[in-house]
């Protein structure tokens, strides 16, 4: 049986005082610090120690893993190559992305960057910025239409702020972008997983454009 101090730490930290503010707080800087993993799994912790049923957080089981993985990697893709091919040149980003170019090739640095793509965008990012922050939001500004649309444009718009340090405005504007169409698909259905796996077939797509040396390729194959 839980005791009264576990009870009174489940229950602030599901609240908005000092604690629960806090360890929101920590949890997003550490996200947009290049913590991702670290940041997903605190989640998973604040949910255990809240005692808040990692449903809330879009942890349902699919109806078919088989169909959701595979929607799942056709969607990351395609809307990867969407977004350079059209959506990127129109708002005058560079061809290449400069801050990943040294990755052009470079075998050695491939499994990491692979496990990256994966375990950091793919469950740390997804956890963090729609599974944790559309929980807290959700429980702050309710469940409207209109809150769930404030709710896709501030987690989006911290979405974009983290990437701009390494990224730059390009960055930011994929990312704004990318949070606005994730954050409404995950406002529409509340689950976690689709999105995890698009978000990897994605941030893997936008690897391999970079490792073969097709993004110049792809970047100007609508707009030449």
């Amino acid at each position: 049986m839980p005791s009264v101090d576990d009870e009174r730490l489940a229950r602030e930290l599901r609240g908005f005082g000092p604690l629960g503010v806090v360890a929101a707080l920590v949890i997003v800087l550490i996200g947009n610090a290049y913590f991702i993993p670290v940041a997903g799994l605190l989640v998973l912790l604040w949910a255990h120690l809240s005692r808040t049923p990692w449903r809330e957080l879009g942890f349902t089981r699919p109806r078919s893993w088989v169909v959701t993985v595979i929607v799942g990697i056709v969607f990351g893709v395609t809307f990867k190559l969407f977004m350079k091919a059209i959506v990127m040149p129109l708002l005058g980003a560079d061809p290449v992305n400069q801050t990943y170019h040294y990755l052009a090739g470079n075998r050695a640095a491939l499994p990491y960057a692979i496990w990256m793509m994966i375990v950091s965008a793919g469950f740390g990012e997804e956890t963090v910025f729609r599974g944790f922050l559309f929980e807290r939001l959700g429980k702050l500004l309710g469940t409207s239409r209109w809150a769930k649309a404030a709710i896709v444009v501030l987690t989006s718009a911290l979405f974009g702020i983290g990437h701009y340090e390494s990224q730059g405005l390009p960055g930011v504007q994929q990312a704004v972008i990318f949070g606005l169409v994730f954050g409404s698909i995950f406002a529409v259905t509340g689950r976690i997983w689709f999105l995890m796996i698009a978000h990897a077939a994605f941030d893997l797509t936008a690897l391999a454009l970079i490792y073969w040396h097709l993004e110049a390729r792809v970047a100007h194959f609508v707009f030449d």
